[in-house]
């Protein structure tokens, strides 16, 4: 079942997210840990706002387990986007000038796809192509857009099987990605 993210999710969701910000190679992680980093985590999903807030995620359920979430947000949000955590920022000891991503990751226009992620055990079941799926009924633009990781042909593949097409390239971190969009009408909630 693919449903909204609800609080009491967290702890099954903070795990996979980890595997996408360790993927990244993000200067924060090296900096600050991977304990901290999960803690700052919690805090940020518990808001409204957070890029990582259970508000803007869905999950892919089955047997009452959270196998598969996928975060996003509008174009016009980026900018402001990671400003709730910055809330936390020295209780944890972390500098107020540091951040977590860097870099503009958004097309414009454009609902992002911020992350995918499906637990380790549950890959090759479909479940990606679920979240993929579900995007259109819980999104409000008419384009969303993501990054793909031009060392990750499969995921790319994936996308494009679910209708998404290469628009441009952008540079993350220090990786190369191509970004990606998928048009789905002209929805508005």
């Amino acid at each position: 079942m693919i449903r909204r993210a609800t609080l009491s999710d967290r702890d099954q969701i903070i795990p996979l997210i980890m595997v996408i910000l360790k993927d990244m190679e993000l200067p924060f992680l090296d900096k600050y840990g991977e304990q901290t980093t999960i803690e700052l985590l919690k805090k940020g999903f518990e808001t409204q706002d957070y890029r990582y807030s259970y508000h803007r995620a869905i999950v892919a359920e089955e047997d009452k387990e959270v196998v598969g979430v996928a975060f996003g947000y509008r174009d016009i949000e980026e900018n402001c986007i990671d400003r709730p955590l910055e809330a936390f920022f020295e209780a944890f000891g972390i500098e107020s000038e540091d951040k977590l991503f860097v870099d503009s990751e958004v097309g414009k226009n454009e609902w992002y796809l911020d992350t995918i992620s499906v637990r380790d055990d549950q890959r090759g079941k479909g479940i990606g192509s679920q979240l993929l799926a579900a995007l259109p009924d819980f999104c409000d633009y008419p384009v969303i857009g993501l990054n793909v990781d031009l060392q990750n042909p499969k995921a790319e593949k994936l996308y494009e099987k679910m209708g998404f097409k290469t628009v441009g390239e952008m540079t993350l971190s220090g990786h190369l990605y191509h970004h990606m969009q998928k048009k789905i009408g002209t929805k508005t909630n």
